[in-house]
């Protein structure tokens, strides 16, 4: 026993991982690097400071004079977060049961794992440069853009709460005979139906943050006014719909809020 405790057996918790610190070092040596190589440095920071300031002081005070444009671009980007939302929410349902690996057979929860794997893949910008491509400038291609995105985390997210459920309810339903409709209606969704709730509106909250942001590329929304005042070096009237979108965000706040008190 006395060997066994004695201090040349004993492992030292301060023992050195050089692994470990050889993995900080490459880090710490990459993020040097890579501050030398785009030329970031104090002096650029410092200039960048002062055209900061240079820009805030132009946008004070915020010019609301063409009210009518905000409020046409906030109704419009209220439209397209909103319709985006319900189909998307709508799509993610029936894709996350279908990808969930628990109660689908491989050959259907791969390839919709898959599909909802591509919705992901690319940013909501590049998805919408697509739809614009494809259907023309204007809200249709801004909808289109914030469904897909709307999949693609939704339906993963659904899918691996699906996939944490207890199966005991699963069977005990299954055992009354009842058919794979009610199986998913009073076994599966009363464990994850709270979540679901959860996720949709987190999604609701981002898709009227997208919805804004899309439009710089011409799907619709603020964002196309917004990128046109900055086009015109109008910076009252960019700090005008900046409020305004930061308005839009709150209501999206409040409105998760209610829902979530609900469906509680």
């Amino acid at each position: 026993m006395a060997g066994i405790n004695s201090p040349q057996n004993r492992e030292n918790p301060f023992k050195q991982n050089w692994f470990v610190t050889a993995i900080w070092l490459i880090v710490i040596g990459y993020v040097v690097y890579s501050f030398q190589a785009m030329g970031l440095s104090w002096e650029r920071f410092n200039d960048g400071l002062g055209h900061a300031s240079n820009l805030l002081g132009r946008m004070v005070p915020p010019n609301f004079s063409r009210w009518s444009l905000l409020l046409s671009g906030l109704i419009e980007s209220l439209e397209i977060a909103i319709i985006s939302s319900i189909f998307g929410i709508f799509f993610s349902l029936f894709l996350g049961l279908f990808a969930a690996r628990n109660l689908m057979p491989t050959w259907v929860s791969t390839p919709v794992r898959m599909l909802i794997a591509l919705c992901r893949t690319f940013h909501p910008v590049i998805i919408a440069i697509l739809f614009v491509k494809s259907v023309g400038f204007g809200a249709l291609a801004g909808i289109l853009t914030l469904i897909v995105a709307s999949i693609g985390f939704i339906a993963k997210l659904f899918a691996e709460a699906i996939e944490e459920i207890s199966l005991k309810q699963v069977e005990a339903i299954r055992a009354t005979g009842a058919g794979f409709t009610s199986i998913i209606l009073f076994s599966v969704m009363p464990q994850v139906f709270s979540r679901f709730i959860g996720f949709s509106t987190y999604q609701l909250d981002s898709n009227l943050r997208n919805s804004t942001m899309v439009g710089i590329v011409g799907a619709g929304g603020l964002g196309g006014t917004l990128f046109s005042a900055f086009q015109r070096f109008d910076y009252d009237f960019v700090a005008a719909i900046l409020i305004i979108i930061i308005a839009l965000i709150m209501f999206g706040e409040f409105l998760s809020n209610i829902v979530r008190r609900i469906f509680r």
